[in-house]
């Protein structure tokens, strides 16, 4: 009876192996093209611009810029203000922003005042570095960005994504978040002509 033992075959961790392989493989087959397929959509979520809510309240304000005047804002005034909340320092795009799309502002009348929160000598100075001729609004102590909800976006921390705030008549009129912080002159006149048409 014991050389019966001894002689009966063993099986081995190989085998084990194999068998548990085996196993695994159709859940891998089901899993891996799940977590692709949510990683996938997680992205296009995050890279797809947002439009938010439009009932917040204009406020006033006046700021700095960096050509050396003050601009105010009254949130009362006829007429179309835009304004752009960017990052700033670090985003050249975020810059090259302004000229792509002001001469279009321009054409339809609105008013375009681009605001960034670093201090205004090193706002200058990229702007200089950049070619940007357009005198923007320094909100150091991010009050402005903060009452128009433009700070904390994607991540971002204490300082604005690369957002846009169109203010009519004295009223939150479109809303509309860019996390890529660059927005093609066309795409972005097509939305927002159509938020203006549909307003």
């Amino acid at each position: 009876m014991n050389s019966h033992r001894r002689n009966r075959p063993r099986k081995t961790s190989t085998g084990r192996r194999r068998r548990a392989k085996w196993r695994l493989g159709p859940w891998l087959a089901i899993i891996i093209p799940v977590l692709f397929i949510a990683v996938a959509v997680a992205i296009s979520v995050v890279d797809e611009p947002v439009e938010t809510e439009t009932a917040l309240t204009p406020v006033d304000f006046q700021l700095p810029t960096t050509t050396g005047e003050m601009v105010a804002f009254d949130a009362d005034a006829p007429g179309r203000t835009l304004l752009y909340f960017a990052m700033g320092i670090g985003c050249d795009i975020c810059f090259t922003q302004i000229p792509e799309i002001k001469t279009g502002l321009s054409l339809r009348g609105i008013r375009f005042l681009p605001i960034m929160v670093d201090p205004v000598d090193v706002i200058a100075r990229e702007a200089q570095r950049l070619g940007v001729n357009s005198p923007i609004l320094i909100d150091e102590d991010r009050t402005v960005s903060a009452a128009y909800g433009m700070l904390g976006l994607y991540g971002h921390g204490n300082i604005p994504t690369h957002s846009f705030a169109l203010i009519e008549d004295g009223e939150t009129a479109w809303v509309r978040h860019y996390p890529d912080v660059f927005v093609p002159a066309e795409a972005f006149f097509t939305e927002l002509d159509s938020a203006v048409r549909d307003g």
